[in-house]
């Protein structure tokens, strides 16, 4: 991968796609809420979108019926809630482990104190319930970003503390975050992957994609580098 800077974009062949066109519709509609996460948790707003664009570009080309039928006429994010959840097809277990790490000061993914509380649920509440509604809510995606961006903070710190910057790394964060913890190993030569992922008869992994977007000049003005 070349090193892209904002007089160089990349063009993604995949961005001339209905799904595309569709797709950043129903993103821009959340514009302040990614960049309310991005905000709180220090995590660029453009590396939140890049992972939403991996998971929305695989659920708009493998439900096709769904697409036409309500997200494309409805411009509208595709909520999962069956094995994954929400617009960021996140895992339960993922969901625990990051709610995990926020407080155990003796993982290689801990934070700080500053962020220890950051997803903290009411007490006496269902926490299984209380998990699962913030992650499927349809109308407030407020909790998916914040989940995402938690996790992209604690991939980046875990490989900081072994001595490898990948922040400015998106198709590497991207294959993590679609991976999972247990394959976030950090090491001199992290390789890009993650799901298959097919548009318009052309395959591409989580990781490419991710870093197709994050390098494009696709909605720099909402979302900019």
């Amino acid at each position: 991968y070349l090193v892209r800077d904002k007089d160089n974009f990349i063009e993604p062949q995949w961005t001339k796609t209905e799904e595309w066109n569709v797709l950043k519709l129903a993103i821009v509609k959340d514009e302040q809420k990614i960049n309310l996460v991005a905000k709180q948790t220090g995590v660029p707003a453009r590396l939140i979108v890049a992972m939403l664009v991996g998971e929305q570009m695989r659920l708009y080309n493998s439900e096709r019926e769904i697409f036409k039928k309500a997200f494309a006429p409805l411009r509208i994010l595709g909520v999962q809630s069956q094995f994954s959840w929400g617009v960021m097809g996140m895992k339960e277990e993922t969901a625990k482990k990051v709610e995990v790490n926020l407080k155990d000061k003796e993982s290689a993914f801990y934070l700080g104190a500053k962020y220890e509380a950051m997803l903290d649920y009411p007490e006496g509440g269902d926490i299984s319930a209380n998990r699962f509604g913030r992650l499927v809510n349809e109308k407030d995606h407020y909790y998916a970003y914040l989940y995402t961006a938690l996790y992209l903070k604690q991939l980046m710190t875990q490989w900081e503390k072994s001595g490898y910057n990948i922040s400015q790394r998106p198709e590497i964060l991207a294959t993590l975050f679609n991976l999972g913890f247990d394959k976030s190993v950090p090491k001199s030569n992290p390789q890009v992957g993650g799901a298959e992922i097919e548009i318009s008869g052309r395959k591409y992994s989580f990781g490419t994609l991710a870093y197709e977007f994050y390098y494009s000049g696709e909605l720099v003005e909402y979302f900019p580098w």
